[in-house]
């Protein structure tokens, strides 16, 4: 099958180093690995524009086709918004002289390439829907035109043949935009949560010695965070527990017969808060013992994932269930370098964790809990036998259940059964 994959979304880079990027990458990928042609229309190749240095093409991704259809005239936010427009009639386009069988849009405000596409075609359309950008955008960011996104959000949902969420909260948002305006025809939504490649990765192997009483040690236990740098991210979280497990260690360290593990922070991603979250590791004295990597690209994860021995999601408190819609990319590929994760307890991240039928692979604790989160981490980190089982158990479980050609192929298979009809 052939398929165009449409990516507007200006703030998307294809090869850039955001979760969005590795997402797209991951979901191209698997269809290629299910022997289907991919052929991408996006705004922008790295996480800038016009710049090569932002850009990081996986070797296996080098022969992918990839048109690039420049925002231009965007000036403020007003501007920026209808040229997102103009650059989705240009997709629509080109989508629509590639002749595919299948058009596959990310949703993105503004954009209405696929429907486009699909109303001058024979294709079919999937729509991914990873949030809900109409709320997002009003909360974090800035959104001028209410109205406009509004309406091509609901043009682009009503006529998808399948919209495909990444999660039950975001799910539930698409039906309810779907219901506001009710017509024949609806298309089906489904859940499909994030996923992994395993075979980028590699199981941990910690760094053991044997010590005269004839048990093994570790000299470093290396406790992670992956992801952009910004609030909701909680890593603020787990800068204050991991100043409480160091000072909890000081004080067993006083009374301990034998050498206690050294611990030490790396946080993996770069992003706006990094200088607010540097100047925390000063206030809490804890600077020398934390790393910033800044951002990296996707290719480097895996070997920076092999070096953690515990990697953790601290998300903050939301006010209501809804708010946690995302389905963490980092906890899958924290799981599948067998690495144990402690995550906030929100979302789909409490049934993840407690594993298939080779055990929990982490654990979760309230969210926005520092002391809670602090607690687990002394847990773990004492626990050098409970942190190998995790990871084991985690590595199998993403192996079997939550890899991208599996998540690929179960959308896929819906495709069939469609009765697709020109709306």
């Amino acid at each position: 099958m052939r398929i165009g994959y449409l990516l507007a979304d200006p703030g998307i880079g294809l090869f850039g180093s955001k979760g969005a990027s590795v997402h797209a990458q991951e979901m191209i990928r698997a269809f290629r690995t299910l022997g289907h042609e991919v052929t991408v229309f996006c705004t922008k190749r790295g996480d800038k524009h016009d710049d090569p240095t932002t850009v990081s093409v996986p070797a296996d991704l080098a022969d992918l086709p990839v048109f690039v259809v420049p925002i231009s005239g965007s000036e403020g936010a007003a501007a920026r918004e209808v040229a997102v427009g103009r650059t989705a009639a240009r997709m629509a386009d080109l989508a629509v002289e590639g002749d595919f069988d299948l058009l596959y849009e990310r949703y993105s405000l503004f954009s209405t390439a696929g429907v486009e596409a699909r109303g001058r075609s024979t294709a079919r359309l999937v729509v991914e829907v990873n949030a809900p950008l109409l709320t997002e955008q009003q909360r974090h960011r800035s959104l001028h035109d209410v109205a406009s996104a509004e309406r091509s959000t609901r043009e682009t949902f009503a006529q998808a043949d399948l919209l495909s969420c990444v999660s039950a909260p975001v799910a539930d948002w698409a039906r309810g935009m779907l219901s506001a305006e009710p017509h024949e025809g609806a298309p089906p939504v489904r859940v499909t949560p994030n996923g992994v490649d395993p075979a980028r990765f590699s199981a941990r192997r910690p760094d053991l010695r044997r010590t005269d009483a004839g048990t093994t040690q570790q000299d470093t236990v290396t406790i992670g965070f992956l992801g952009t740098l910004k609030p909701w991210h909680g890593t603020d979280l787990l800068l204050r527990a991991f100043a409480q497990v160091l000072e909890r260690r000081r004080s067993q360290a006083l009374g301990a017969d034998a050498p206690q593990p050294d611990l030490r922070l790396q946080i993996i991603g770069g992003g706006p808060e990094r200088e607010r979250l540097e100047s925390l590791c000063a206030e809490l004295g804890i600077g020398e013992r934390v790393e910033f990597s800044g951002s990296v690209a996707p290719a480097r994860v895996p070997r920076l994932l092999s070096g953690l021995d515990i990697a953790t999601a601290p998300y903050p408190a939301t006010s209501t269930r809804d708010e946690h819609y995302f389905s963490p990319l980092k906890v899958y590929e924290y799981l599948a370098a067998g690495v144990p994760v402690i995550a906030s307890a929100l979302g789909e991240l409490t049934r993840l964790l407690e594993g298939g039928s080779a055990g929990a692979c982490g654990e979760t604790v309230p969210p926005g809990d520092p002391d809670g989160l602090a607690q687990a981490l002394i847990r773990l980190v004492e626990d050098p036998a409970r942190r190998a089982r995790m990871g084991t158990a985690g590595r199998s479980l993403v192996e079997h259940e939550h890899s991208w050609v599996q998540r690929a192929q179960d959308l896929l298979a819906e495709l069939p059964a469609l009765e697709v009809t020109k709306r």
